[in-house]
């Protein structure tokens, strides 16, 4: 059903209002068989038995076809029954014999026609409704918001964007409905939903999740996920772009699927659940600020592992109200803030549904049928400026949007393609998984992805160590995860051409440190980069590759910040420790001046970290000049490795 057949409740009170004053007037008819039909009707009708109001009200128009207050009635009957089709054809009749009737008559047969794609002619109607000033309009708010939708729509029909979907095939599509995919970054696992029926009694179904992995050339038979499916139901996952952290709905008890002994805050609640080494952890409830007495569902966790997008309604005697997106951050200490609603260029007094955050952390898709558009939920895609401001929604248009309800898509990370679930003919039954080619200017920013592994640079043991990908530009951290602890191995996704500073840690170990800057990648040609971590111990040492100098000065540029402070961070850590802050150049120019240059460089550093609060004591410089090569001076690669800043463990 959607929305405008949803404005039915307030339809039938006006109705009622409506008949109510008729039966202190004469009817518009004089046929007394008539009469007696139609108010056999309405009794029949406000007992809510309409399979005999509709008998009754069917003989008064037979006895009187010109009986206007009868069609009118039928209408309703036909629009609760959601029979929209007959609906419409008795409320045109009504309108027809008497359009002064009933002003609200023609707001009823506009909205209508809007959920059954007939925008001409919706319009129209609309339109006429509008003209009634002397009467008080109780719809107007809905029809004013309506022709918005029907002037949209009818441009949208005028302007078809590219939309060629293609179905998933028979590894991932049966004769039961599939729904609500996930995708990982590589774009080789495919996570959905799948209503499985009980064959036992084919009356009942349970939701679970199943997984198919793509083989280069086709998705493989999907298969049940283990370790999180139950006899209860799972739905509307995200998984990160590692395919190892999921967050998903239940709205069943968790006590009965999980064992946890306790239930849930509401209605529907969020919960998580790790790979490690291949097999899921028992899902956990991410309790509260995330969960509470309402309805919270459909999450969609960024790439940047610290952004939870989700969609909360509130629960009420009447159902579910006032859905809306919100957003929780996750703190280092692991722990979820409040959750915010986004902005009203977003939210609005209609429903939000089916969230989705691209991996490049800035482009959101979303379902709503608030925004203008073809009457249902339509998609629509927002992207975020550096300020954290949502841009006004764009709707992705027609036909990827129709009069029917649009929801549940996802964009890979390339942007090359889309995905989503529809039940159109040619399909395997019911609703299957289709994607399509994005349209240029609805696709997001590019992103690549970076894999590798965590291990002990000594013993080669693997370290599910944490690691930071922090752009430099902004100095803010574009992603915070950690290494698998069976494997040691990562993969995040970033935008690209970007300089980005990789931080890794490990208790016990000293940091690493990495620059680079991403440019080039592609989803099908990731970059790679292997981290052997070093213990603690004296004589060790760090290169500071994220530490930056004015050519031919010392002073710290800007983005030196982001390295520094971690180092800052590192030694409130490990209080006992001390460390030889060392400067280091190439061999191109005056060696004295080299020297001299390298000294001040090692010294740059320690100014920053004691005015940061780290006591003198505890550090040492030193300038090397060009005396310590690690690379080859001859080539500007070299000379450029050479350039560098180090800390060396001195006590620990």
């Amino acid at each position: 059903m959607t929305k405008y057949t949803c404005f039915l409740s307030l339809i039938l009170i006006i109705f009622t209002t409506f008949s109510c004053k008729a039966q202190e007037k004469k009817y518009g008819t004089t046929n007394k068989k008539a009469i007696k039909n139609y108010e056999e009707g309405k009794s029949y009708y406000d007992i809510r038995k309409n399979d005999l109001a509709e008998l009754s009200l069917l003989l008064a128009i037979k006895n009187d076809p010109n009986f206007a207050e009868a069609e009118l009635l039928l209408a309703y009957v036909y629009t609760e029954n959601n029979n929209p089709e007959k609906a419409i054809e008795h409320y045109q009749k009504s309108i027809n014999i008497n359009p002064n009737l009933f002003p609200e008559a023609h707001a009823s047969l506009g909205l209508l026609q809007i959920d059954m794609g007939k925008y001409a002619e919706a319009k129209k109607n609309l339109e006429n409704y509008l003209t009634y000033t002397d009467s008080p309009l109780m719809m107007k708010p809905y029809a004013v918001k309506a022709l918005k939708d029907c002037e949209f729509s009818i441009n949208a029909l005028k302007n078809p964007v590219p939309f060629e979907p293609i179905n998933l095939g028979k590894g991932v599509n049966t004769e039961l409905p599939e729904y609500f995919p996930a995708l990982s970054a590589d774009n080789k696992y495919l996570l959905f939903t799948r209503r499985l029926i009980d064959k036992s009694t084919y009356s009942g179904f349970n939701e679970d999740f199943f997984v198919s992995k793509f083989d280069g050339h086709n998705w493989m038979e999907a298969q049940p996920l283990k370790g999180i499916n139950s006899q209860n139901n799972e739905g509307a996952p995200t998984i990160s772009p590692n395919g190892q952290f999921l967050i998903f709905t239940s709205c069943e008890d968790p006590y009965e699927a999980y064992g946890q002994g306790r239930t849930g805050y509401g209605s529907c609640d969020l919960f998580y659940a790790y790979n490690i080494g291949g097999k899921w952890t028992s899902p956990k409830n991410l309790n509260n600020p995330i969960n509470t007495m309402h309805w919270e569902t459909q999450p969609s966790f960024s790439s940047d592992g610290k952004t939870l997008y989700f969609v909360r309604g509130l629960k009420t005697r009447g159902g579910i109200k006032n859905q809306d997106i919100y957003s929780s951050e996750l703190s280092e200490a692991g722990t979820w803030s409040v959750p915010q609603k986004l902005s009203d260029v977003v939210n609005t007094d209609g429903r939000e549904e089916s969230v989705f955050i691209h991996p490049d952390g800035k482009t959101l898709y979303f379902s709503s049928d608030g925004h203008p558009g073809m009457g249902g939920l339509d998609i629509f895609m927002t992207q975020k400026d550096e300020s954290g401001s949502w841009s006004t929604p764009v709707n992705m248009g027609f036909p990827i949007n129709t009069f029917n309800d649009e929801n549940s898509l996802l964009v890979d990370a390339e942007g090359s393609f889309a995905y989503f679930a529809s039940d159109r003919e040619g399909g395997f039954g019911n609703l299957d998984l289709y994607k399509f080619k994005m349209p240029e200017n609805l696709k997001p920013n590019m992103v690549t992805y970076l894999i590798g592994k965590v291990y002990d640079a000594e013993t080669r043991e693997v370290l599910p160590a944490r690691f930071e990908l922090i752009d430099l530009k902004t100095g803010k951290v574009a992603i915070q995860s950690y290494a698998d602890e069976v494997t040691g191995s990562y993969l995040v996704c970033l935008p690209v051409n970007q300089d980005y500073a990789l931080n890794v840690s490990h208790e016990g170990y000293l940091f690493h440190s990495e620059n680079f800057t991403l440019t080039g990648g592609t989803v099908t040609q990731p970059f790679e980069k292997n981290v052997g971590m070093k213990k603690i111990k004296v004589g060790e040492s760090v290169v500071l590759k994220n530490v930056f100098f004015e050519t031919a000065k010392f002073d710290l540029k800007d983005k030196s910040r982001v390295e520094l402070d971690k180092l800052t961070s590192f030694l409130e850590k490990n209080p006992k420790m001390a460390i030889e802050l060392s400067g280091h150049t190439d061999n191109v120019g005056d060696k004295k001046m080299n020297q001299v240059l390298s000294e001040n460089r090692a010294k740059a550093v320690f100014d920053y970290l004691v005015n940061k609060g780290i006591k003198a004591e505890r550090l040492s410089t030193k300038g090397y000049g060009d005396t310590m090569p690690i690379a080859d001076n001859g080539i500007e690669e070299g000379r450029a490795e050479n350039r560098r800043t180090e800390f060396k463990v001195v006590t620990n």
